[in-house]
């Protein structure tokens, strides 16, 4: 939080800002979005290519520097794009001069997300560019926002020899501190005790014993939310194990349990008036002669009995318990949110989170909220027909299916097998990285989703 604050400049800075000005596509009447005529020439004459994100800096009539900057947003406009300021302007206040020209909330935003910069274990020269917001935006829900989207981009881009689930707990009872929330952890073989098998099983075989984290936030009797993210600390695919390509970035693997920490931090932040539950079962998927099998059979706490069919198909069996207990409860809505399938990248790539409900209504407002906030998600089908090859001849049923096919599907109706067919659900298979950089964001670890559904819970449930 503290970092986004310093990004935004205080409002008695904008008597010496210098101003920043959108432009629009070629084309455009510079006049309709309020861009001077001679920054409009300005740009004309360098032949400035209105791409997204691209910025021009706009001389002065001395020699002291620039008096101004462009920044284009590209066609259609993507407020986010404004993130490329952060990185290209030099040292100093800025402000938008004609905030009219697109959503302004956005595009300082989007400058915010662009100034992330995950320097825990490098120095970098600090380049103090500062952004004084529009006087109608919510400074406070500003800093809210980027601060969860920092959080989360911390928490996945640190490497797993300081993030394991010890870390993960640690970082989620910092959270619970700065807002009295009450957290409660569960670890090594007491998780056989509490009937949690499936979370000590894919976690045994770790240096750092495998734990359940439970966190409650709110009052007591307002409407339920629980938020499930998967926390796998590192995966090696245990003993089937990855090709080392494949495991280079699997610190990853805890983006569910990162992502869900970023959007509880804003909830709590900006206060929504709900009885806030976030529930991470956070392991280390490793190797050793205690590792979970191919061909093992564990019960869960459902009752399910699950055949291994592949030990890098994990993420599901820690959620499973997870979700179980999530149910128990009987919440209003559980989200959970997991780094669970390649077979969601392969359909809808890296910036697009698929998304799985039965909630019609739900969905709806989430491919809304998704457009609205420009935060992308696509519902997926709940195809049941494929639930059958989950089958197990020796098991209520398997962790994988055998033919390859629909793998974000079918790991998403082997979740829904521990949730209540009358439950409000959605489960989102996440990617948390970017492997390219986009003006509003380096690359590295991500915040997915969380602002859209944010949206939604807002709409849905109000402030306290």
């Amino acid at each position: 939080m503290a970092e986004t604050i310093q990004v935004l400049a205080p409002e008695e800075a904008r008597g010496k800002a210098r101003p920043v000005w959108i432009v629009g596509p070629e084309g455009d009447a510079a006049d309709g979005a309020g861009v001077p005529a001679e920054v409009t020439r300005w740009l004309e004459a360098i032949g400035f290519e209105r791409e997204p994100g691209a910025v021009a800096l706009v001389p002065g009539a001395d020699a002291s520097g620039p008096a101004s900057a462009a920044i284009a947003l590209g066609t259609p406009g993507d407020p986010l794009a404004a993130g490329a300021l952060a990185g290209r302007l030099p040292e100093g206040d800025w402000f938008v001069a004609n905030p009219e020209a697109t959503d302004i909330e956005l595009a300082t935003l989007g400058f915010c997300m662009g100034a992330y910069r995950f320097d825990r274990y490098r120095a970098r020269p600090e380049k103090p560019v500062r952004l004084v917001p529009d006087a109608s935006l919510d400074r406070e829900r500003l800093a809210a926002m980027a601060g969860a989207v920092a959080l989360t981009r911390d928490l996945v881009n640190t490497p797993a020899n300081d993030m394991g689930p010890d870390a993960i707990e640690t970082a989620l009872r910092t959270l619970a501190g700065q807002h009295k929330a009450a957290v409660r952890a569960i670890a090594g073989d007491a998780l056989i005790a509490k009937k949690l098998p499936m979370i000590h099983a894919v976690g045994r075989a770790a240096a750092i014993p495998p734990r359940l984290l439970d966190m409650s936030w709110g009052r007591k009797d307002a409407p339920k939310v629980t938020l499930v993210g998967k926390g796998v600390s590192f995966d090696s695919g245990g003993l089937g194990i990855k090709p080392s390509g494949s495991m280079r970035n699997m610190k990853k693997d805890m983006g569910g349990a990162a992502n869900v920490i970023g959007l509880a931090s804003l909830i709590m932040e900006l206060g929504l008036d709900i009885r806030l539950r976030v529930l991470i079962p956070a392991v280390e998927n490793a190797i050793a002669g205690n590792a979970f099998r191919p061909g093992d059979v564990y019960p869960t706490r459902k009752g399910i009995t699950v055949e291994i069919g592949h030990t890098d198909a994990e993420g599901r069996l820690v959620l499973a318990d997870a979700l179980t207990l999530a149910d128990e409860d009987d919440p209003d809505l559980i989200v959970d949110m997991a780094t669970l399938t390649g077979a969601a990248r392969v359909a809808l790539g890296p910036d697009v989170v698929p998304f799985f409900t039965e909630d019609n209504k739900l969905a709806t407002a989430l491919a809304a909220a998704s457009e609205a906030v420009r935060d992308p998600v696509w519902r997926m089908p709940l195809w049941q027909p494929y639930a059958r090859n989950l089958a197990s001849t020796v098991a209520d049923c398997a962790n994988v299916t055998t033919d390859g096919f629909a793998g974000s599907v079918t790991a998403a109706l082997f979740l829904q097998k521990f949730v209540s067919a009358d439950r409000r659900w959605a489960h989102f298979d996440l990617f948390a990285w970017n492997p390219k950089p986009k003006p509003h964001a380096p690359v590295g670890g991500e915040a997915q989703a969380i602002r859209a559904i944010y949206a939604v819970l807002e709409e849905r449930y109000g402030g306290s």
